[in-house]
């Protein structure tokens, strides 16, 4: 199979077993990157192989004893040690209790944690073979009797049929009702669905132009687990920090739609937004970012410093450290770095990355401990507060190139922090040789932008001297997938601190002066490049208020 699965995997057992093709294989594992769902959960779905075909490759797999289960040969004094709700809720059939032994047959034998919690609950020591779904369900209702109230996930919607509610409480993962919403999303053109945990329930709400709409709600019940199997479509870690983003993918005929999918923490369970997902450029080098030949001329000479401070500005610390990782791609010559920051060292160029946990907790005082190994450049994630911002500039008076991230919205606001700091002897502006900054914004889809007049208070937003003749707002066709936007735009600012912007950073005292030096002199950055997409319809009032002036 050339790497295509994992040796002694399911996929491999089954394959070399001669129960699969590879070609059902290749495809079993497309489904499972879109679902998150196991290999032969996706081969069971796909027709490919039975229930039964699964079990027994997963017992061969993990050489485990593999057995049929019938009511006659289960011991009774087993039945009495297991508790039939905990035999239920994973999976489990008991077989016989011996001495301190108790044997179990279970679906899924990789489930350490419902191990775990039988042999606690027994206070035995547990040994497992593979049984088959169907026959330890069967076991359940024979050995334990019905059972009156079956787990459900407790989805309530007036907007899905009998049939689909059923489906979708009856998987307590979260994924057959995860399907359906991203299908709806796709189907309905809606700008997107949130997830809002509201005491003991969720509530599933679209927008679409002009409102909302409910679509359900949900139990808290089991709502870990579907955030939990968000997280993981959308390649996030388990344990982030409380705001997260990352991208799942969608398969719904035959094409793959990817979704932004956006979680922060909040009382009840983590609040979550999926939106259908418009690309940006990649980013392989500097001309990607399809720069202004002024602009890339003042990036290349910022590229071939060898000492002082370089900021890079941005609300966004990911795409503020890819910044610096690309710029540190396009720096020429063999330089002794070091990285300080989890986010950075994702470019070409590969640097030593220090420790100090999480950036921003204990910043300073792993910067100043670098400067005791001589670097030639410190690369820091970031020095918005002013403890990693003296320890950085400490690092620039000792003749070090330093490039650091800062959090600040725009330029007008560095330039203020940056005066402020100079005012208070925090900074010698000799030291500063650059600021660049880099902002996304969305371009309308041309194919179904519609004509908008904003209301005069979004107008007043704006703040444009004088307005275009004509506004646009998305659509959504499906040229665009129904998101109403073509792509993603890089728009940047570029400013190398020469001698004439330093004098004039001496002398003036108001960061908007500042601007006004920088325009007087022809400079044209984020502000100037976003206006001129507005007054050309390529972006909406709203993308030019959120990307631009916010």
């Amino acid at each position: 199979m050339n790497g295509v699965v994992k040796e002694g995997s399911i996929g491999e057992v089954l394959f070399k077993s001669q129960i699969i093709t590879e070609h059902e294989l290749r495809a079993a594992l497309e489904v499972q990157k879109v679902s998150g769902c196991r290999v032969g959960e996706a081969l069971v779905r796909m027709g490919v192989v039975t229930q039964e075909d699964i079990d027994w490759a997963l017992a061969n797999q993990l050489n485990i004893p593999y057995v049929r289960l019938k009511k006659e040969n289960i011991d009774p004094a087993a039945v009495a040690r297991v508790p039939g709700a905990l035999a239920r809720r994973y999976n489990l059939c008991p077989i016989f209790f011996s001495g301190n032994e108790l044997s179990v047959a279970m679906a899924d034998p990789l489930n350490k944690d419902a191990i775990a919690e039988l042999a606690k609950a027994t206070g035995c020591q547990v040994t497992i073979s593979v049984g088959l779904i169907r026959e330890i369900r069967e076991m359940h209702d024979l050995l334990y009797g019905p059972d009156e109230h079956p787990p459900e996930l407790g989805f309530t919607s007036a907007h899905f049929s009998e049939k689909v509610l059923a489906a979708i409480n009856g998987d307590l993962s979260g994924g057959t009702l995860l399907n359906h919403l991203l299908l709806r999303v796709v189907q309905q053109k809606f700008a997107s669905l949130s997830l809002q945990p509201i005491g003991d329930q969720v509530r599933v709400l679209a927008r679409v132009q002009g409102g909302a709409v409910e679509l359900g709600w949900l139990a808290g019940t089991h709502y870990e687990r579907l955030t939990e199997r968000i997280r993981r479509l959308a390649g996030l870690a388990t344990a982030e920090p409380s705001a997260a983003g990352g991208v799942l993918n969608f398969m719904w005929q035959g094409k793959r739609i990817p979704f932004q999918a956006l979680l922060m923490a909040g009382e009840g369970g983590e609040y979550v937004t999926l939106r259908l997902h418009v690309s940006a450029p990649q980013l392989s080098g500097i001309d990607d970012l399809r720069l202004s030949p002024s602009k890339r001329e003042d990036l290349l000479a910022l590229a071939a410093e060898k000492e002082g401070l370089i900021l890079f500005s941005g609300r966004e610390p990911e795409e503020r450290s890819r910044l610096i990782d690309l710029f540190l791609d396009s720096s020429q010559g063999e330089r002794n770095v070091l990285l300080i920051g989890e986010r950075l060292g994702r470019g070409k160029r590969r640097f030593p990355r220090l420790g100090g946990g999480r950036c921003g907790e204990g910043t300073a005082a792993v910067i100043s401990a670098a400067l005791a190994h001589d670097p030639d450049t410190l690369v820091i994630e970031d020095v918005t507060e002013l403890p990693d911002f003296l320890a950085a500039s400490k690092a620039v008076m000792r003749g070090k190139l330093v490039l650091a991230g800062v959090s600040n919205g725009n330029k007008e606001a560095v330039l203020k922090q940056l005066l402020h700091l100079t005012q208070k002897n925090f900074l010698i502006p000799s030291h500063l040789k650059g600021l660049v900054a880099c902002r996304t914004v969305l371009l309308l889809c041309p194919d179904c932008k519609k004509p908008y007049a904003p209301p005069a208070e979004e107008l007043a937003a704006l703040r444009l001297a004088t307005a275009p003749r004509e506004y646009f707002r998305p659509g959504g066709c499906p040229v665009c997938d129904q998101t109403g936007y073509r792509e993603k735009k890089y728009l940047m600012d570029v400013i190398r601190f020469d001698k004439g912007l330093l004098e004039a950073f001496e002398m003036i005292r108001d960061s908007s002066e500042i601007i006004r030096y920088l325009k007087d002199n022809g400079y044209r950055g984020i502000t100037e490049e976003g206006t001129e997409l507005l007054e050309r319809g390529e972006i909406s009032p709203g993308e030019y208020v959120a990307s631009i002036i916010l």
